[in-house]
């Protein structure tokens, strides 16, 4: 096809390498953000977000000009032939779905649109919100979907700190409001990704294909978060139960953790069950998973409690040492993170909270609500607590721990190496039955 020209509306951890990529491919690519400052480092050649290899990727494309960033948007859609919708969709406080960004940038296409156009949703939204919610504010414009534009839906899949490989080898799954949407949405990426593009019939069902994907990590990772806490009852190790029960040649039963951050796991179940009451089939099993997960942080800083207790220590007045801010291994990326919920729920009780993340930046730090310090001062703290597994924490040995209690919420080190040395080492469902306490 063509080279056409393209517009891409946020430009965040999916936007900007989304952008990157199709300018690297000779597009010419606009991108849209309400951040007069990201604006400014694209337009500088420096990304505003760490990701591998996506400071050379940008530098180069806009240096060569095919890459711009503007906070116009309505001039930006005029100048292009194809608009894609990729920001934030998170919930509110009462777990509904917040779609304004989508919505503002769909305002901002209505007033830009061409007939011809193709416009794509990327971000992800409760099914129906294609035709229900997007096309309608397009039709704004006087044009009419199917007759005068295209429209396409389609989910992203990429990991943090391994999005460029994922973008160009992952599957891609696009579903239209026609035939020809979904062809010329498919042409599109094929330009970028050498995964298999899965077409399916329409634009809900692809908004669907998106929540049931992270929808069913979601539900496995409570399964085994509610395994663990019923092992830790039954003084059970839930890692050595789980590593057996994985031989069985149809069950893969997840690692538990101290819950689930990220943008896509905490957040796109609720999706669901939203459009599901609404529809008058409640999600149950989803809203329950859910509540697991959510619950697995307060699960911590009630262990952090119980073990200072053992020791005639309360949390009021203690100090926590944090190793880990970001919601998974090596990412700076902090979004849902169960380590906020972790660090609020200690400093309401009293609790001073130290941290440290290779990876997020002090003032990050800070603004969570924790003294922001080095590694040797947080494995000093009366009590510490790994939350996340990042590779720099691999080589924490016992003789580098100076508090009495050490609780790993990610099975990353070794109990009986620290139990040998005099720390009380505990984990999510752990129990070491010639050992514990």
């Amino acid at each position: 096809m063509k080279k056409e020209k393209l517009t891409i509306f946020g430009l965040g951890h999916i936007g900007l390498p989304t952008a990157s990529l199709f300018a690297k491919k000779s597009f010419k690519v606009t991108g849209v953000d309400i951040n007069s400052q990201i604006i400014s480092k694209i337009n500088s050649g420096i990304s505003p977000i760490i990701e591998p290899g996506l400071d050379e990727l940008l530098k180069e494309v806009v240096e060569n000009g095919n890459l711009i960033g503007t906070l116009d948007g309505v001039d930006a859609a005029k100048n292009s032939n194809i608009m894609i919708v990729i920001v934030p969709t998170p919930v509110d406080e009462n777990k509904l779905s917040d779609l304004s960004a989508v919505t503002s940038a769909c305002e901002n296409i209505s007033q830009g649109i061409n007939k011809g156009d193709l416009v794509i949703i990327e971000s992800t939204v409760p099914p129906h919100t294609c035709e229900e919610i997007v096309i309608p504010i397009l039709e704004k414009s006087g044009l009419k979907a199917s007759v005068d534009f295209g429209v396409a839906y389609t989910p992203e899949r990429a990991l943090p700190n391994n999005t460029l490989y994922e973008m160009t080898h992952n599957a891609r799954v696009i579903g239209g409001i026609d035939p020809e949407s979904t062809k010329k949405a498919s042409d599109l990426y094929k330009n970028i990704t050498k995964g298999e593009i899965v077409t399916v019939n329409n634009l809900v069902t692809a908004e669907m294909v998106k929540l049931m994907e992270n929808t069913y990590r979601d539900t496995n990772i409570a399964l085994a978060n509610e395994l663990s806490l019923i092992c830790e009852s039954l003084n059970i190790d839930v890692i050595d139960a789980i590593n057996a029960a994985n031989y069985h040649p149809r069950v893969n039963i997840h690692t538990p953790g101290p819950g689930v951050g990220g943008h896509c796991l905490s957040i796109d179940p609720y999706f669901i069950v939203e459009m599901a009451k609404n529809k008058g089939s409640p999600a149950k099993l989803i809203e329950t998973a859910r509540s697991i997960n959510e619950s697995m942080p307060y699960h911590v800083s009630n262990l952090v409690e119980k073990e200072l207790s053992k020791i005639d220590k309360s949390t009021n007045g203690s100090k926590i040492g944090i190793l880990g801010l970001a919601y998974k291994g090596n990412v700076s990326d902090i979004r849902e993170s169960p380590s906020i919920d972790v660090i609020e729920n200690l400093k309401i009780k009293g609790a001073k909270v130290y941290a440290h993340d290779p990876y997020v930046s002090p003032d990050q730090i800070r603004k969570i609500g924790a003294c922001s310090v080095e590694i040797d001062e947080v494995l000093s703290c009366d009590c510490v607590v790994l939350m996340t597994e990042h590779d720099d924490y691999l080589n924490i040995t016992p003789e580098l721990v100076k508090s009495s209690i050490f609780i790993c919420t990610r099975p990353i080190l070794s109990p009986e190496e620290f139990y040998n040395n005099g720390i009380s080492f505990k984990g999510l469902g752990r129990f070491f039955s010639s050992k514990s306490n």
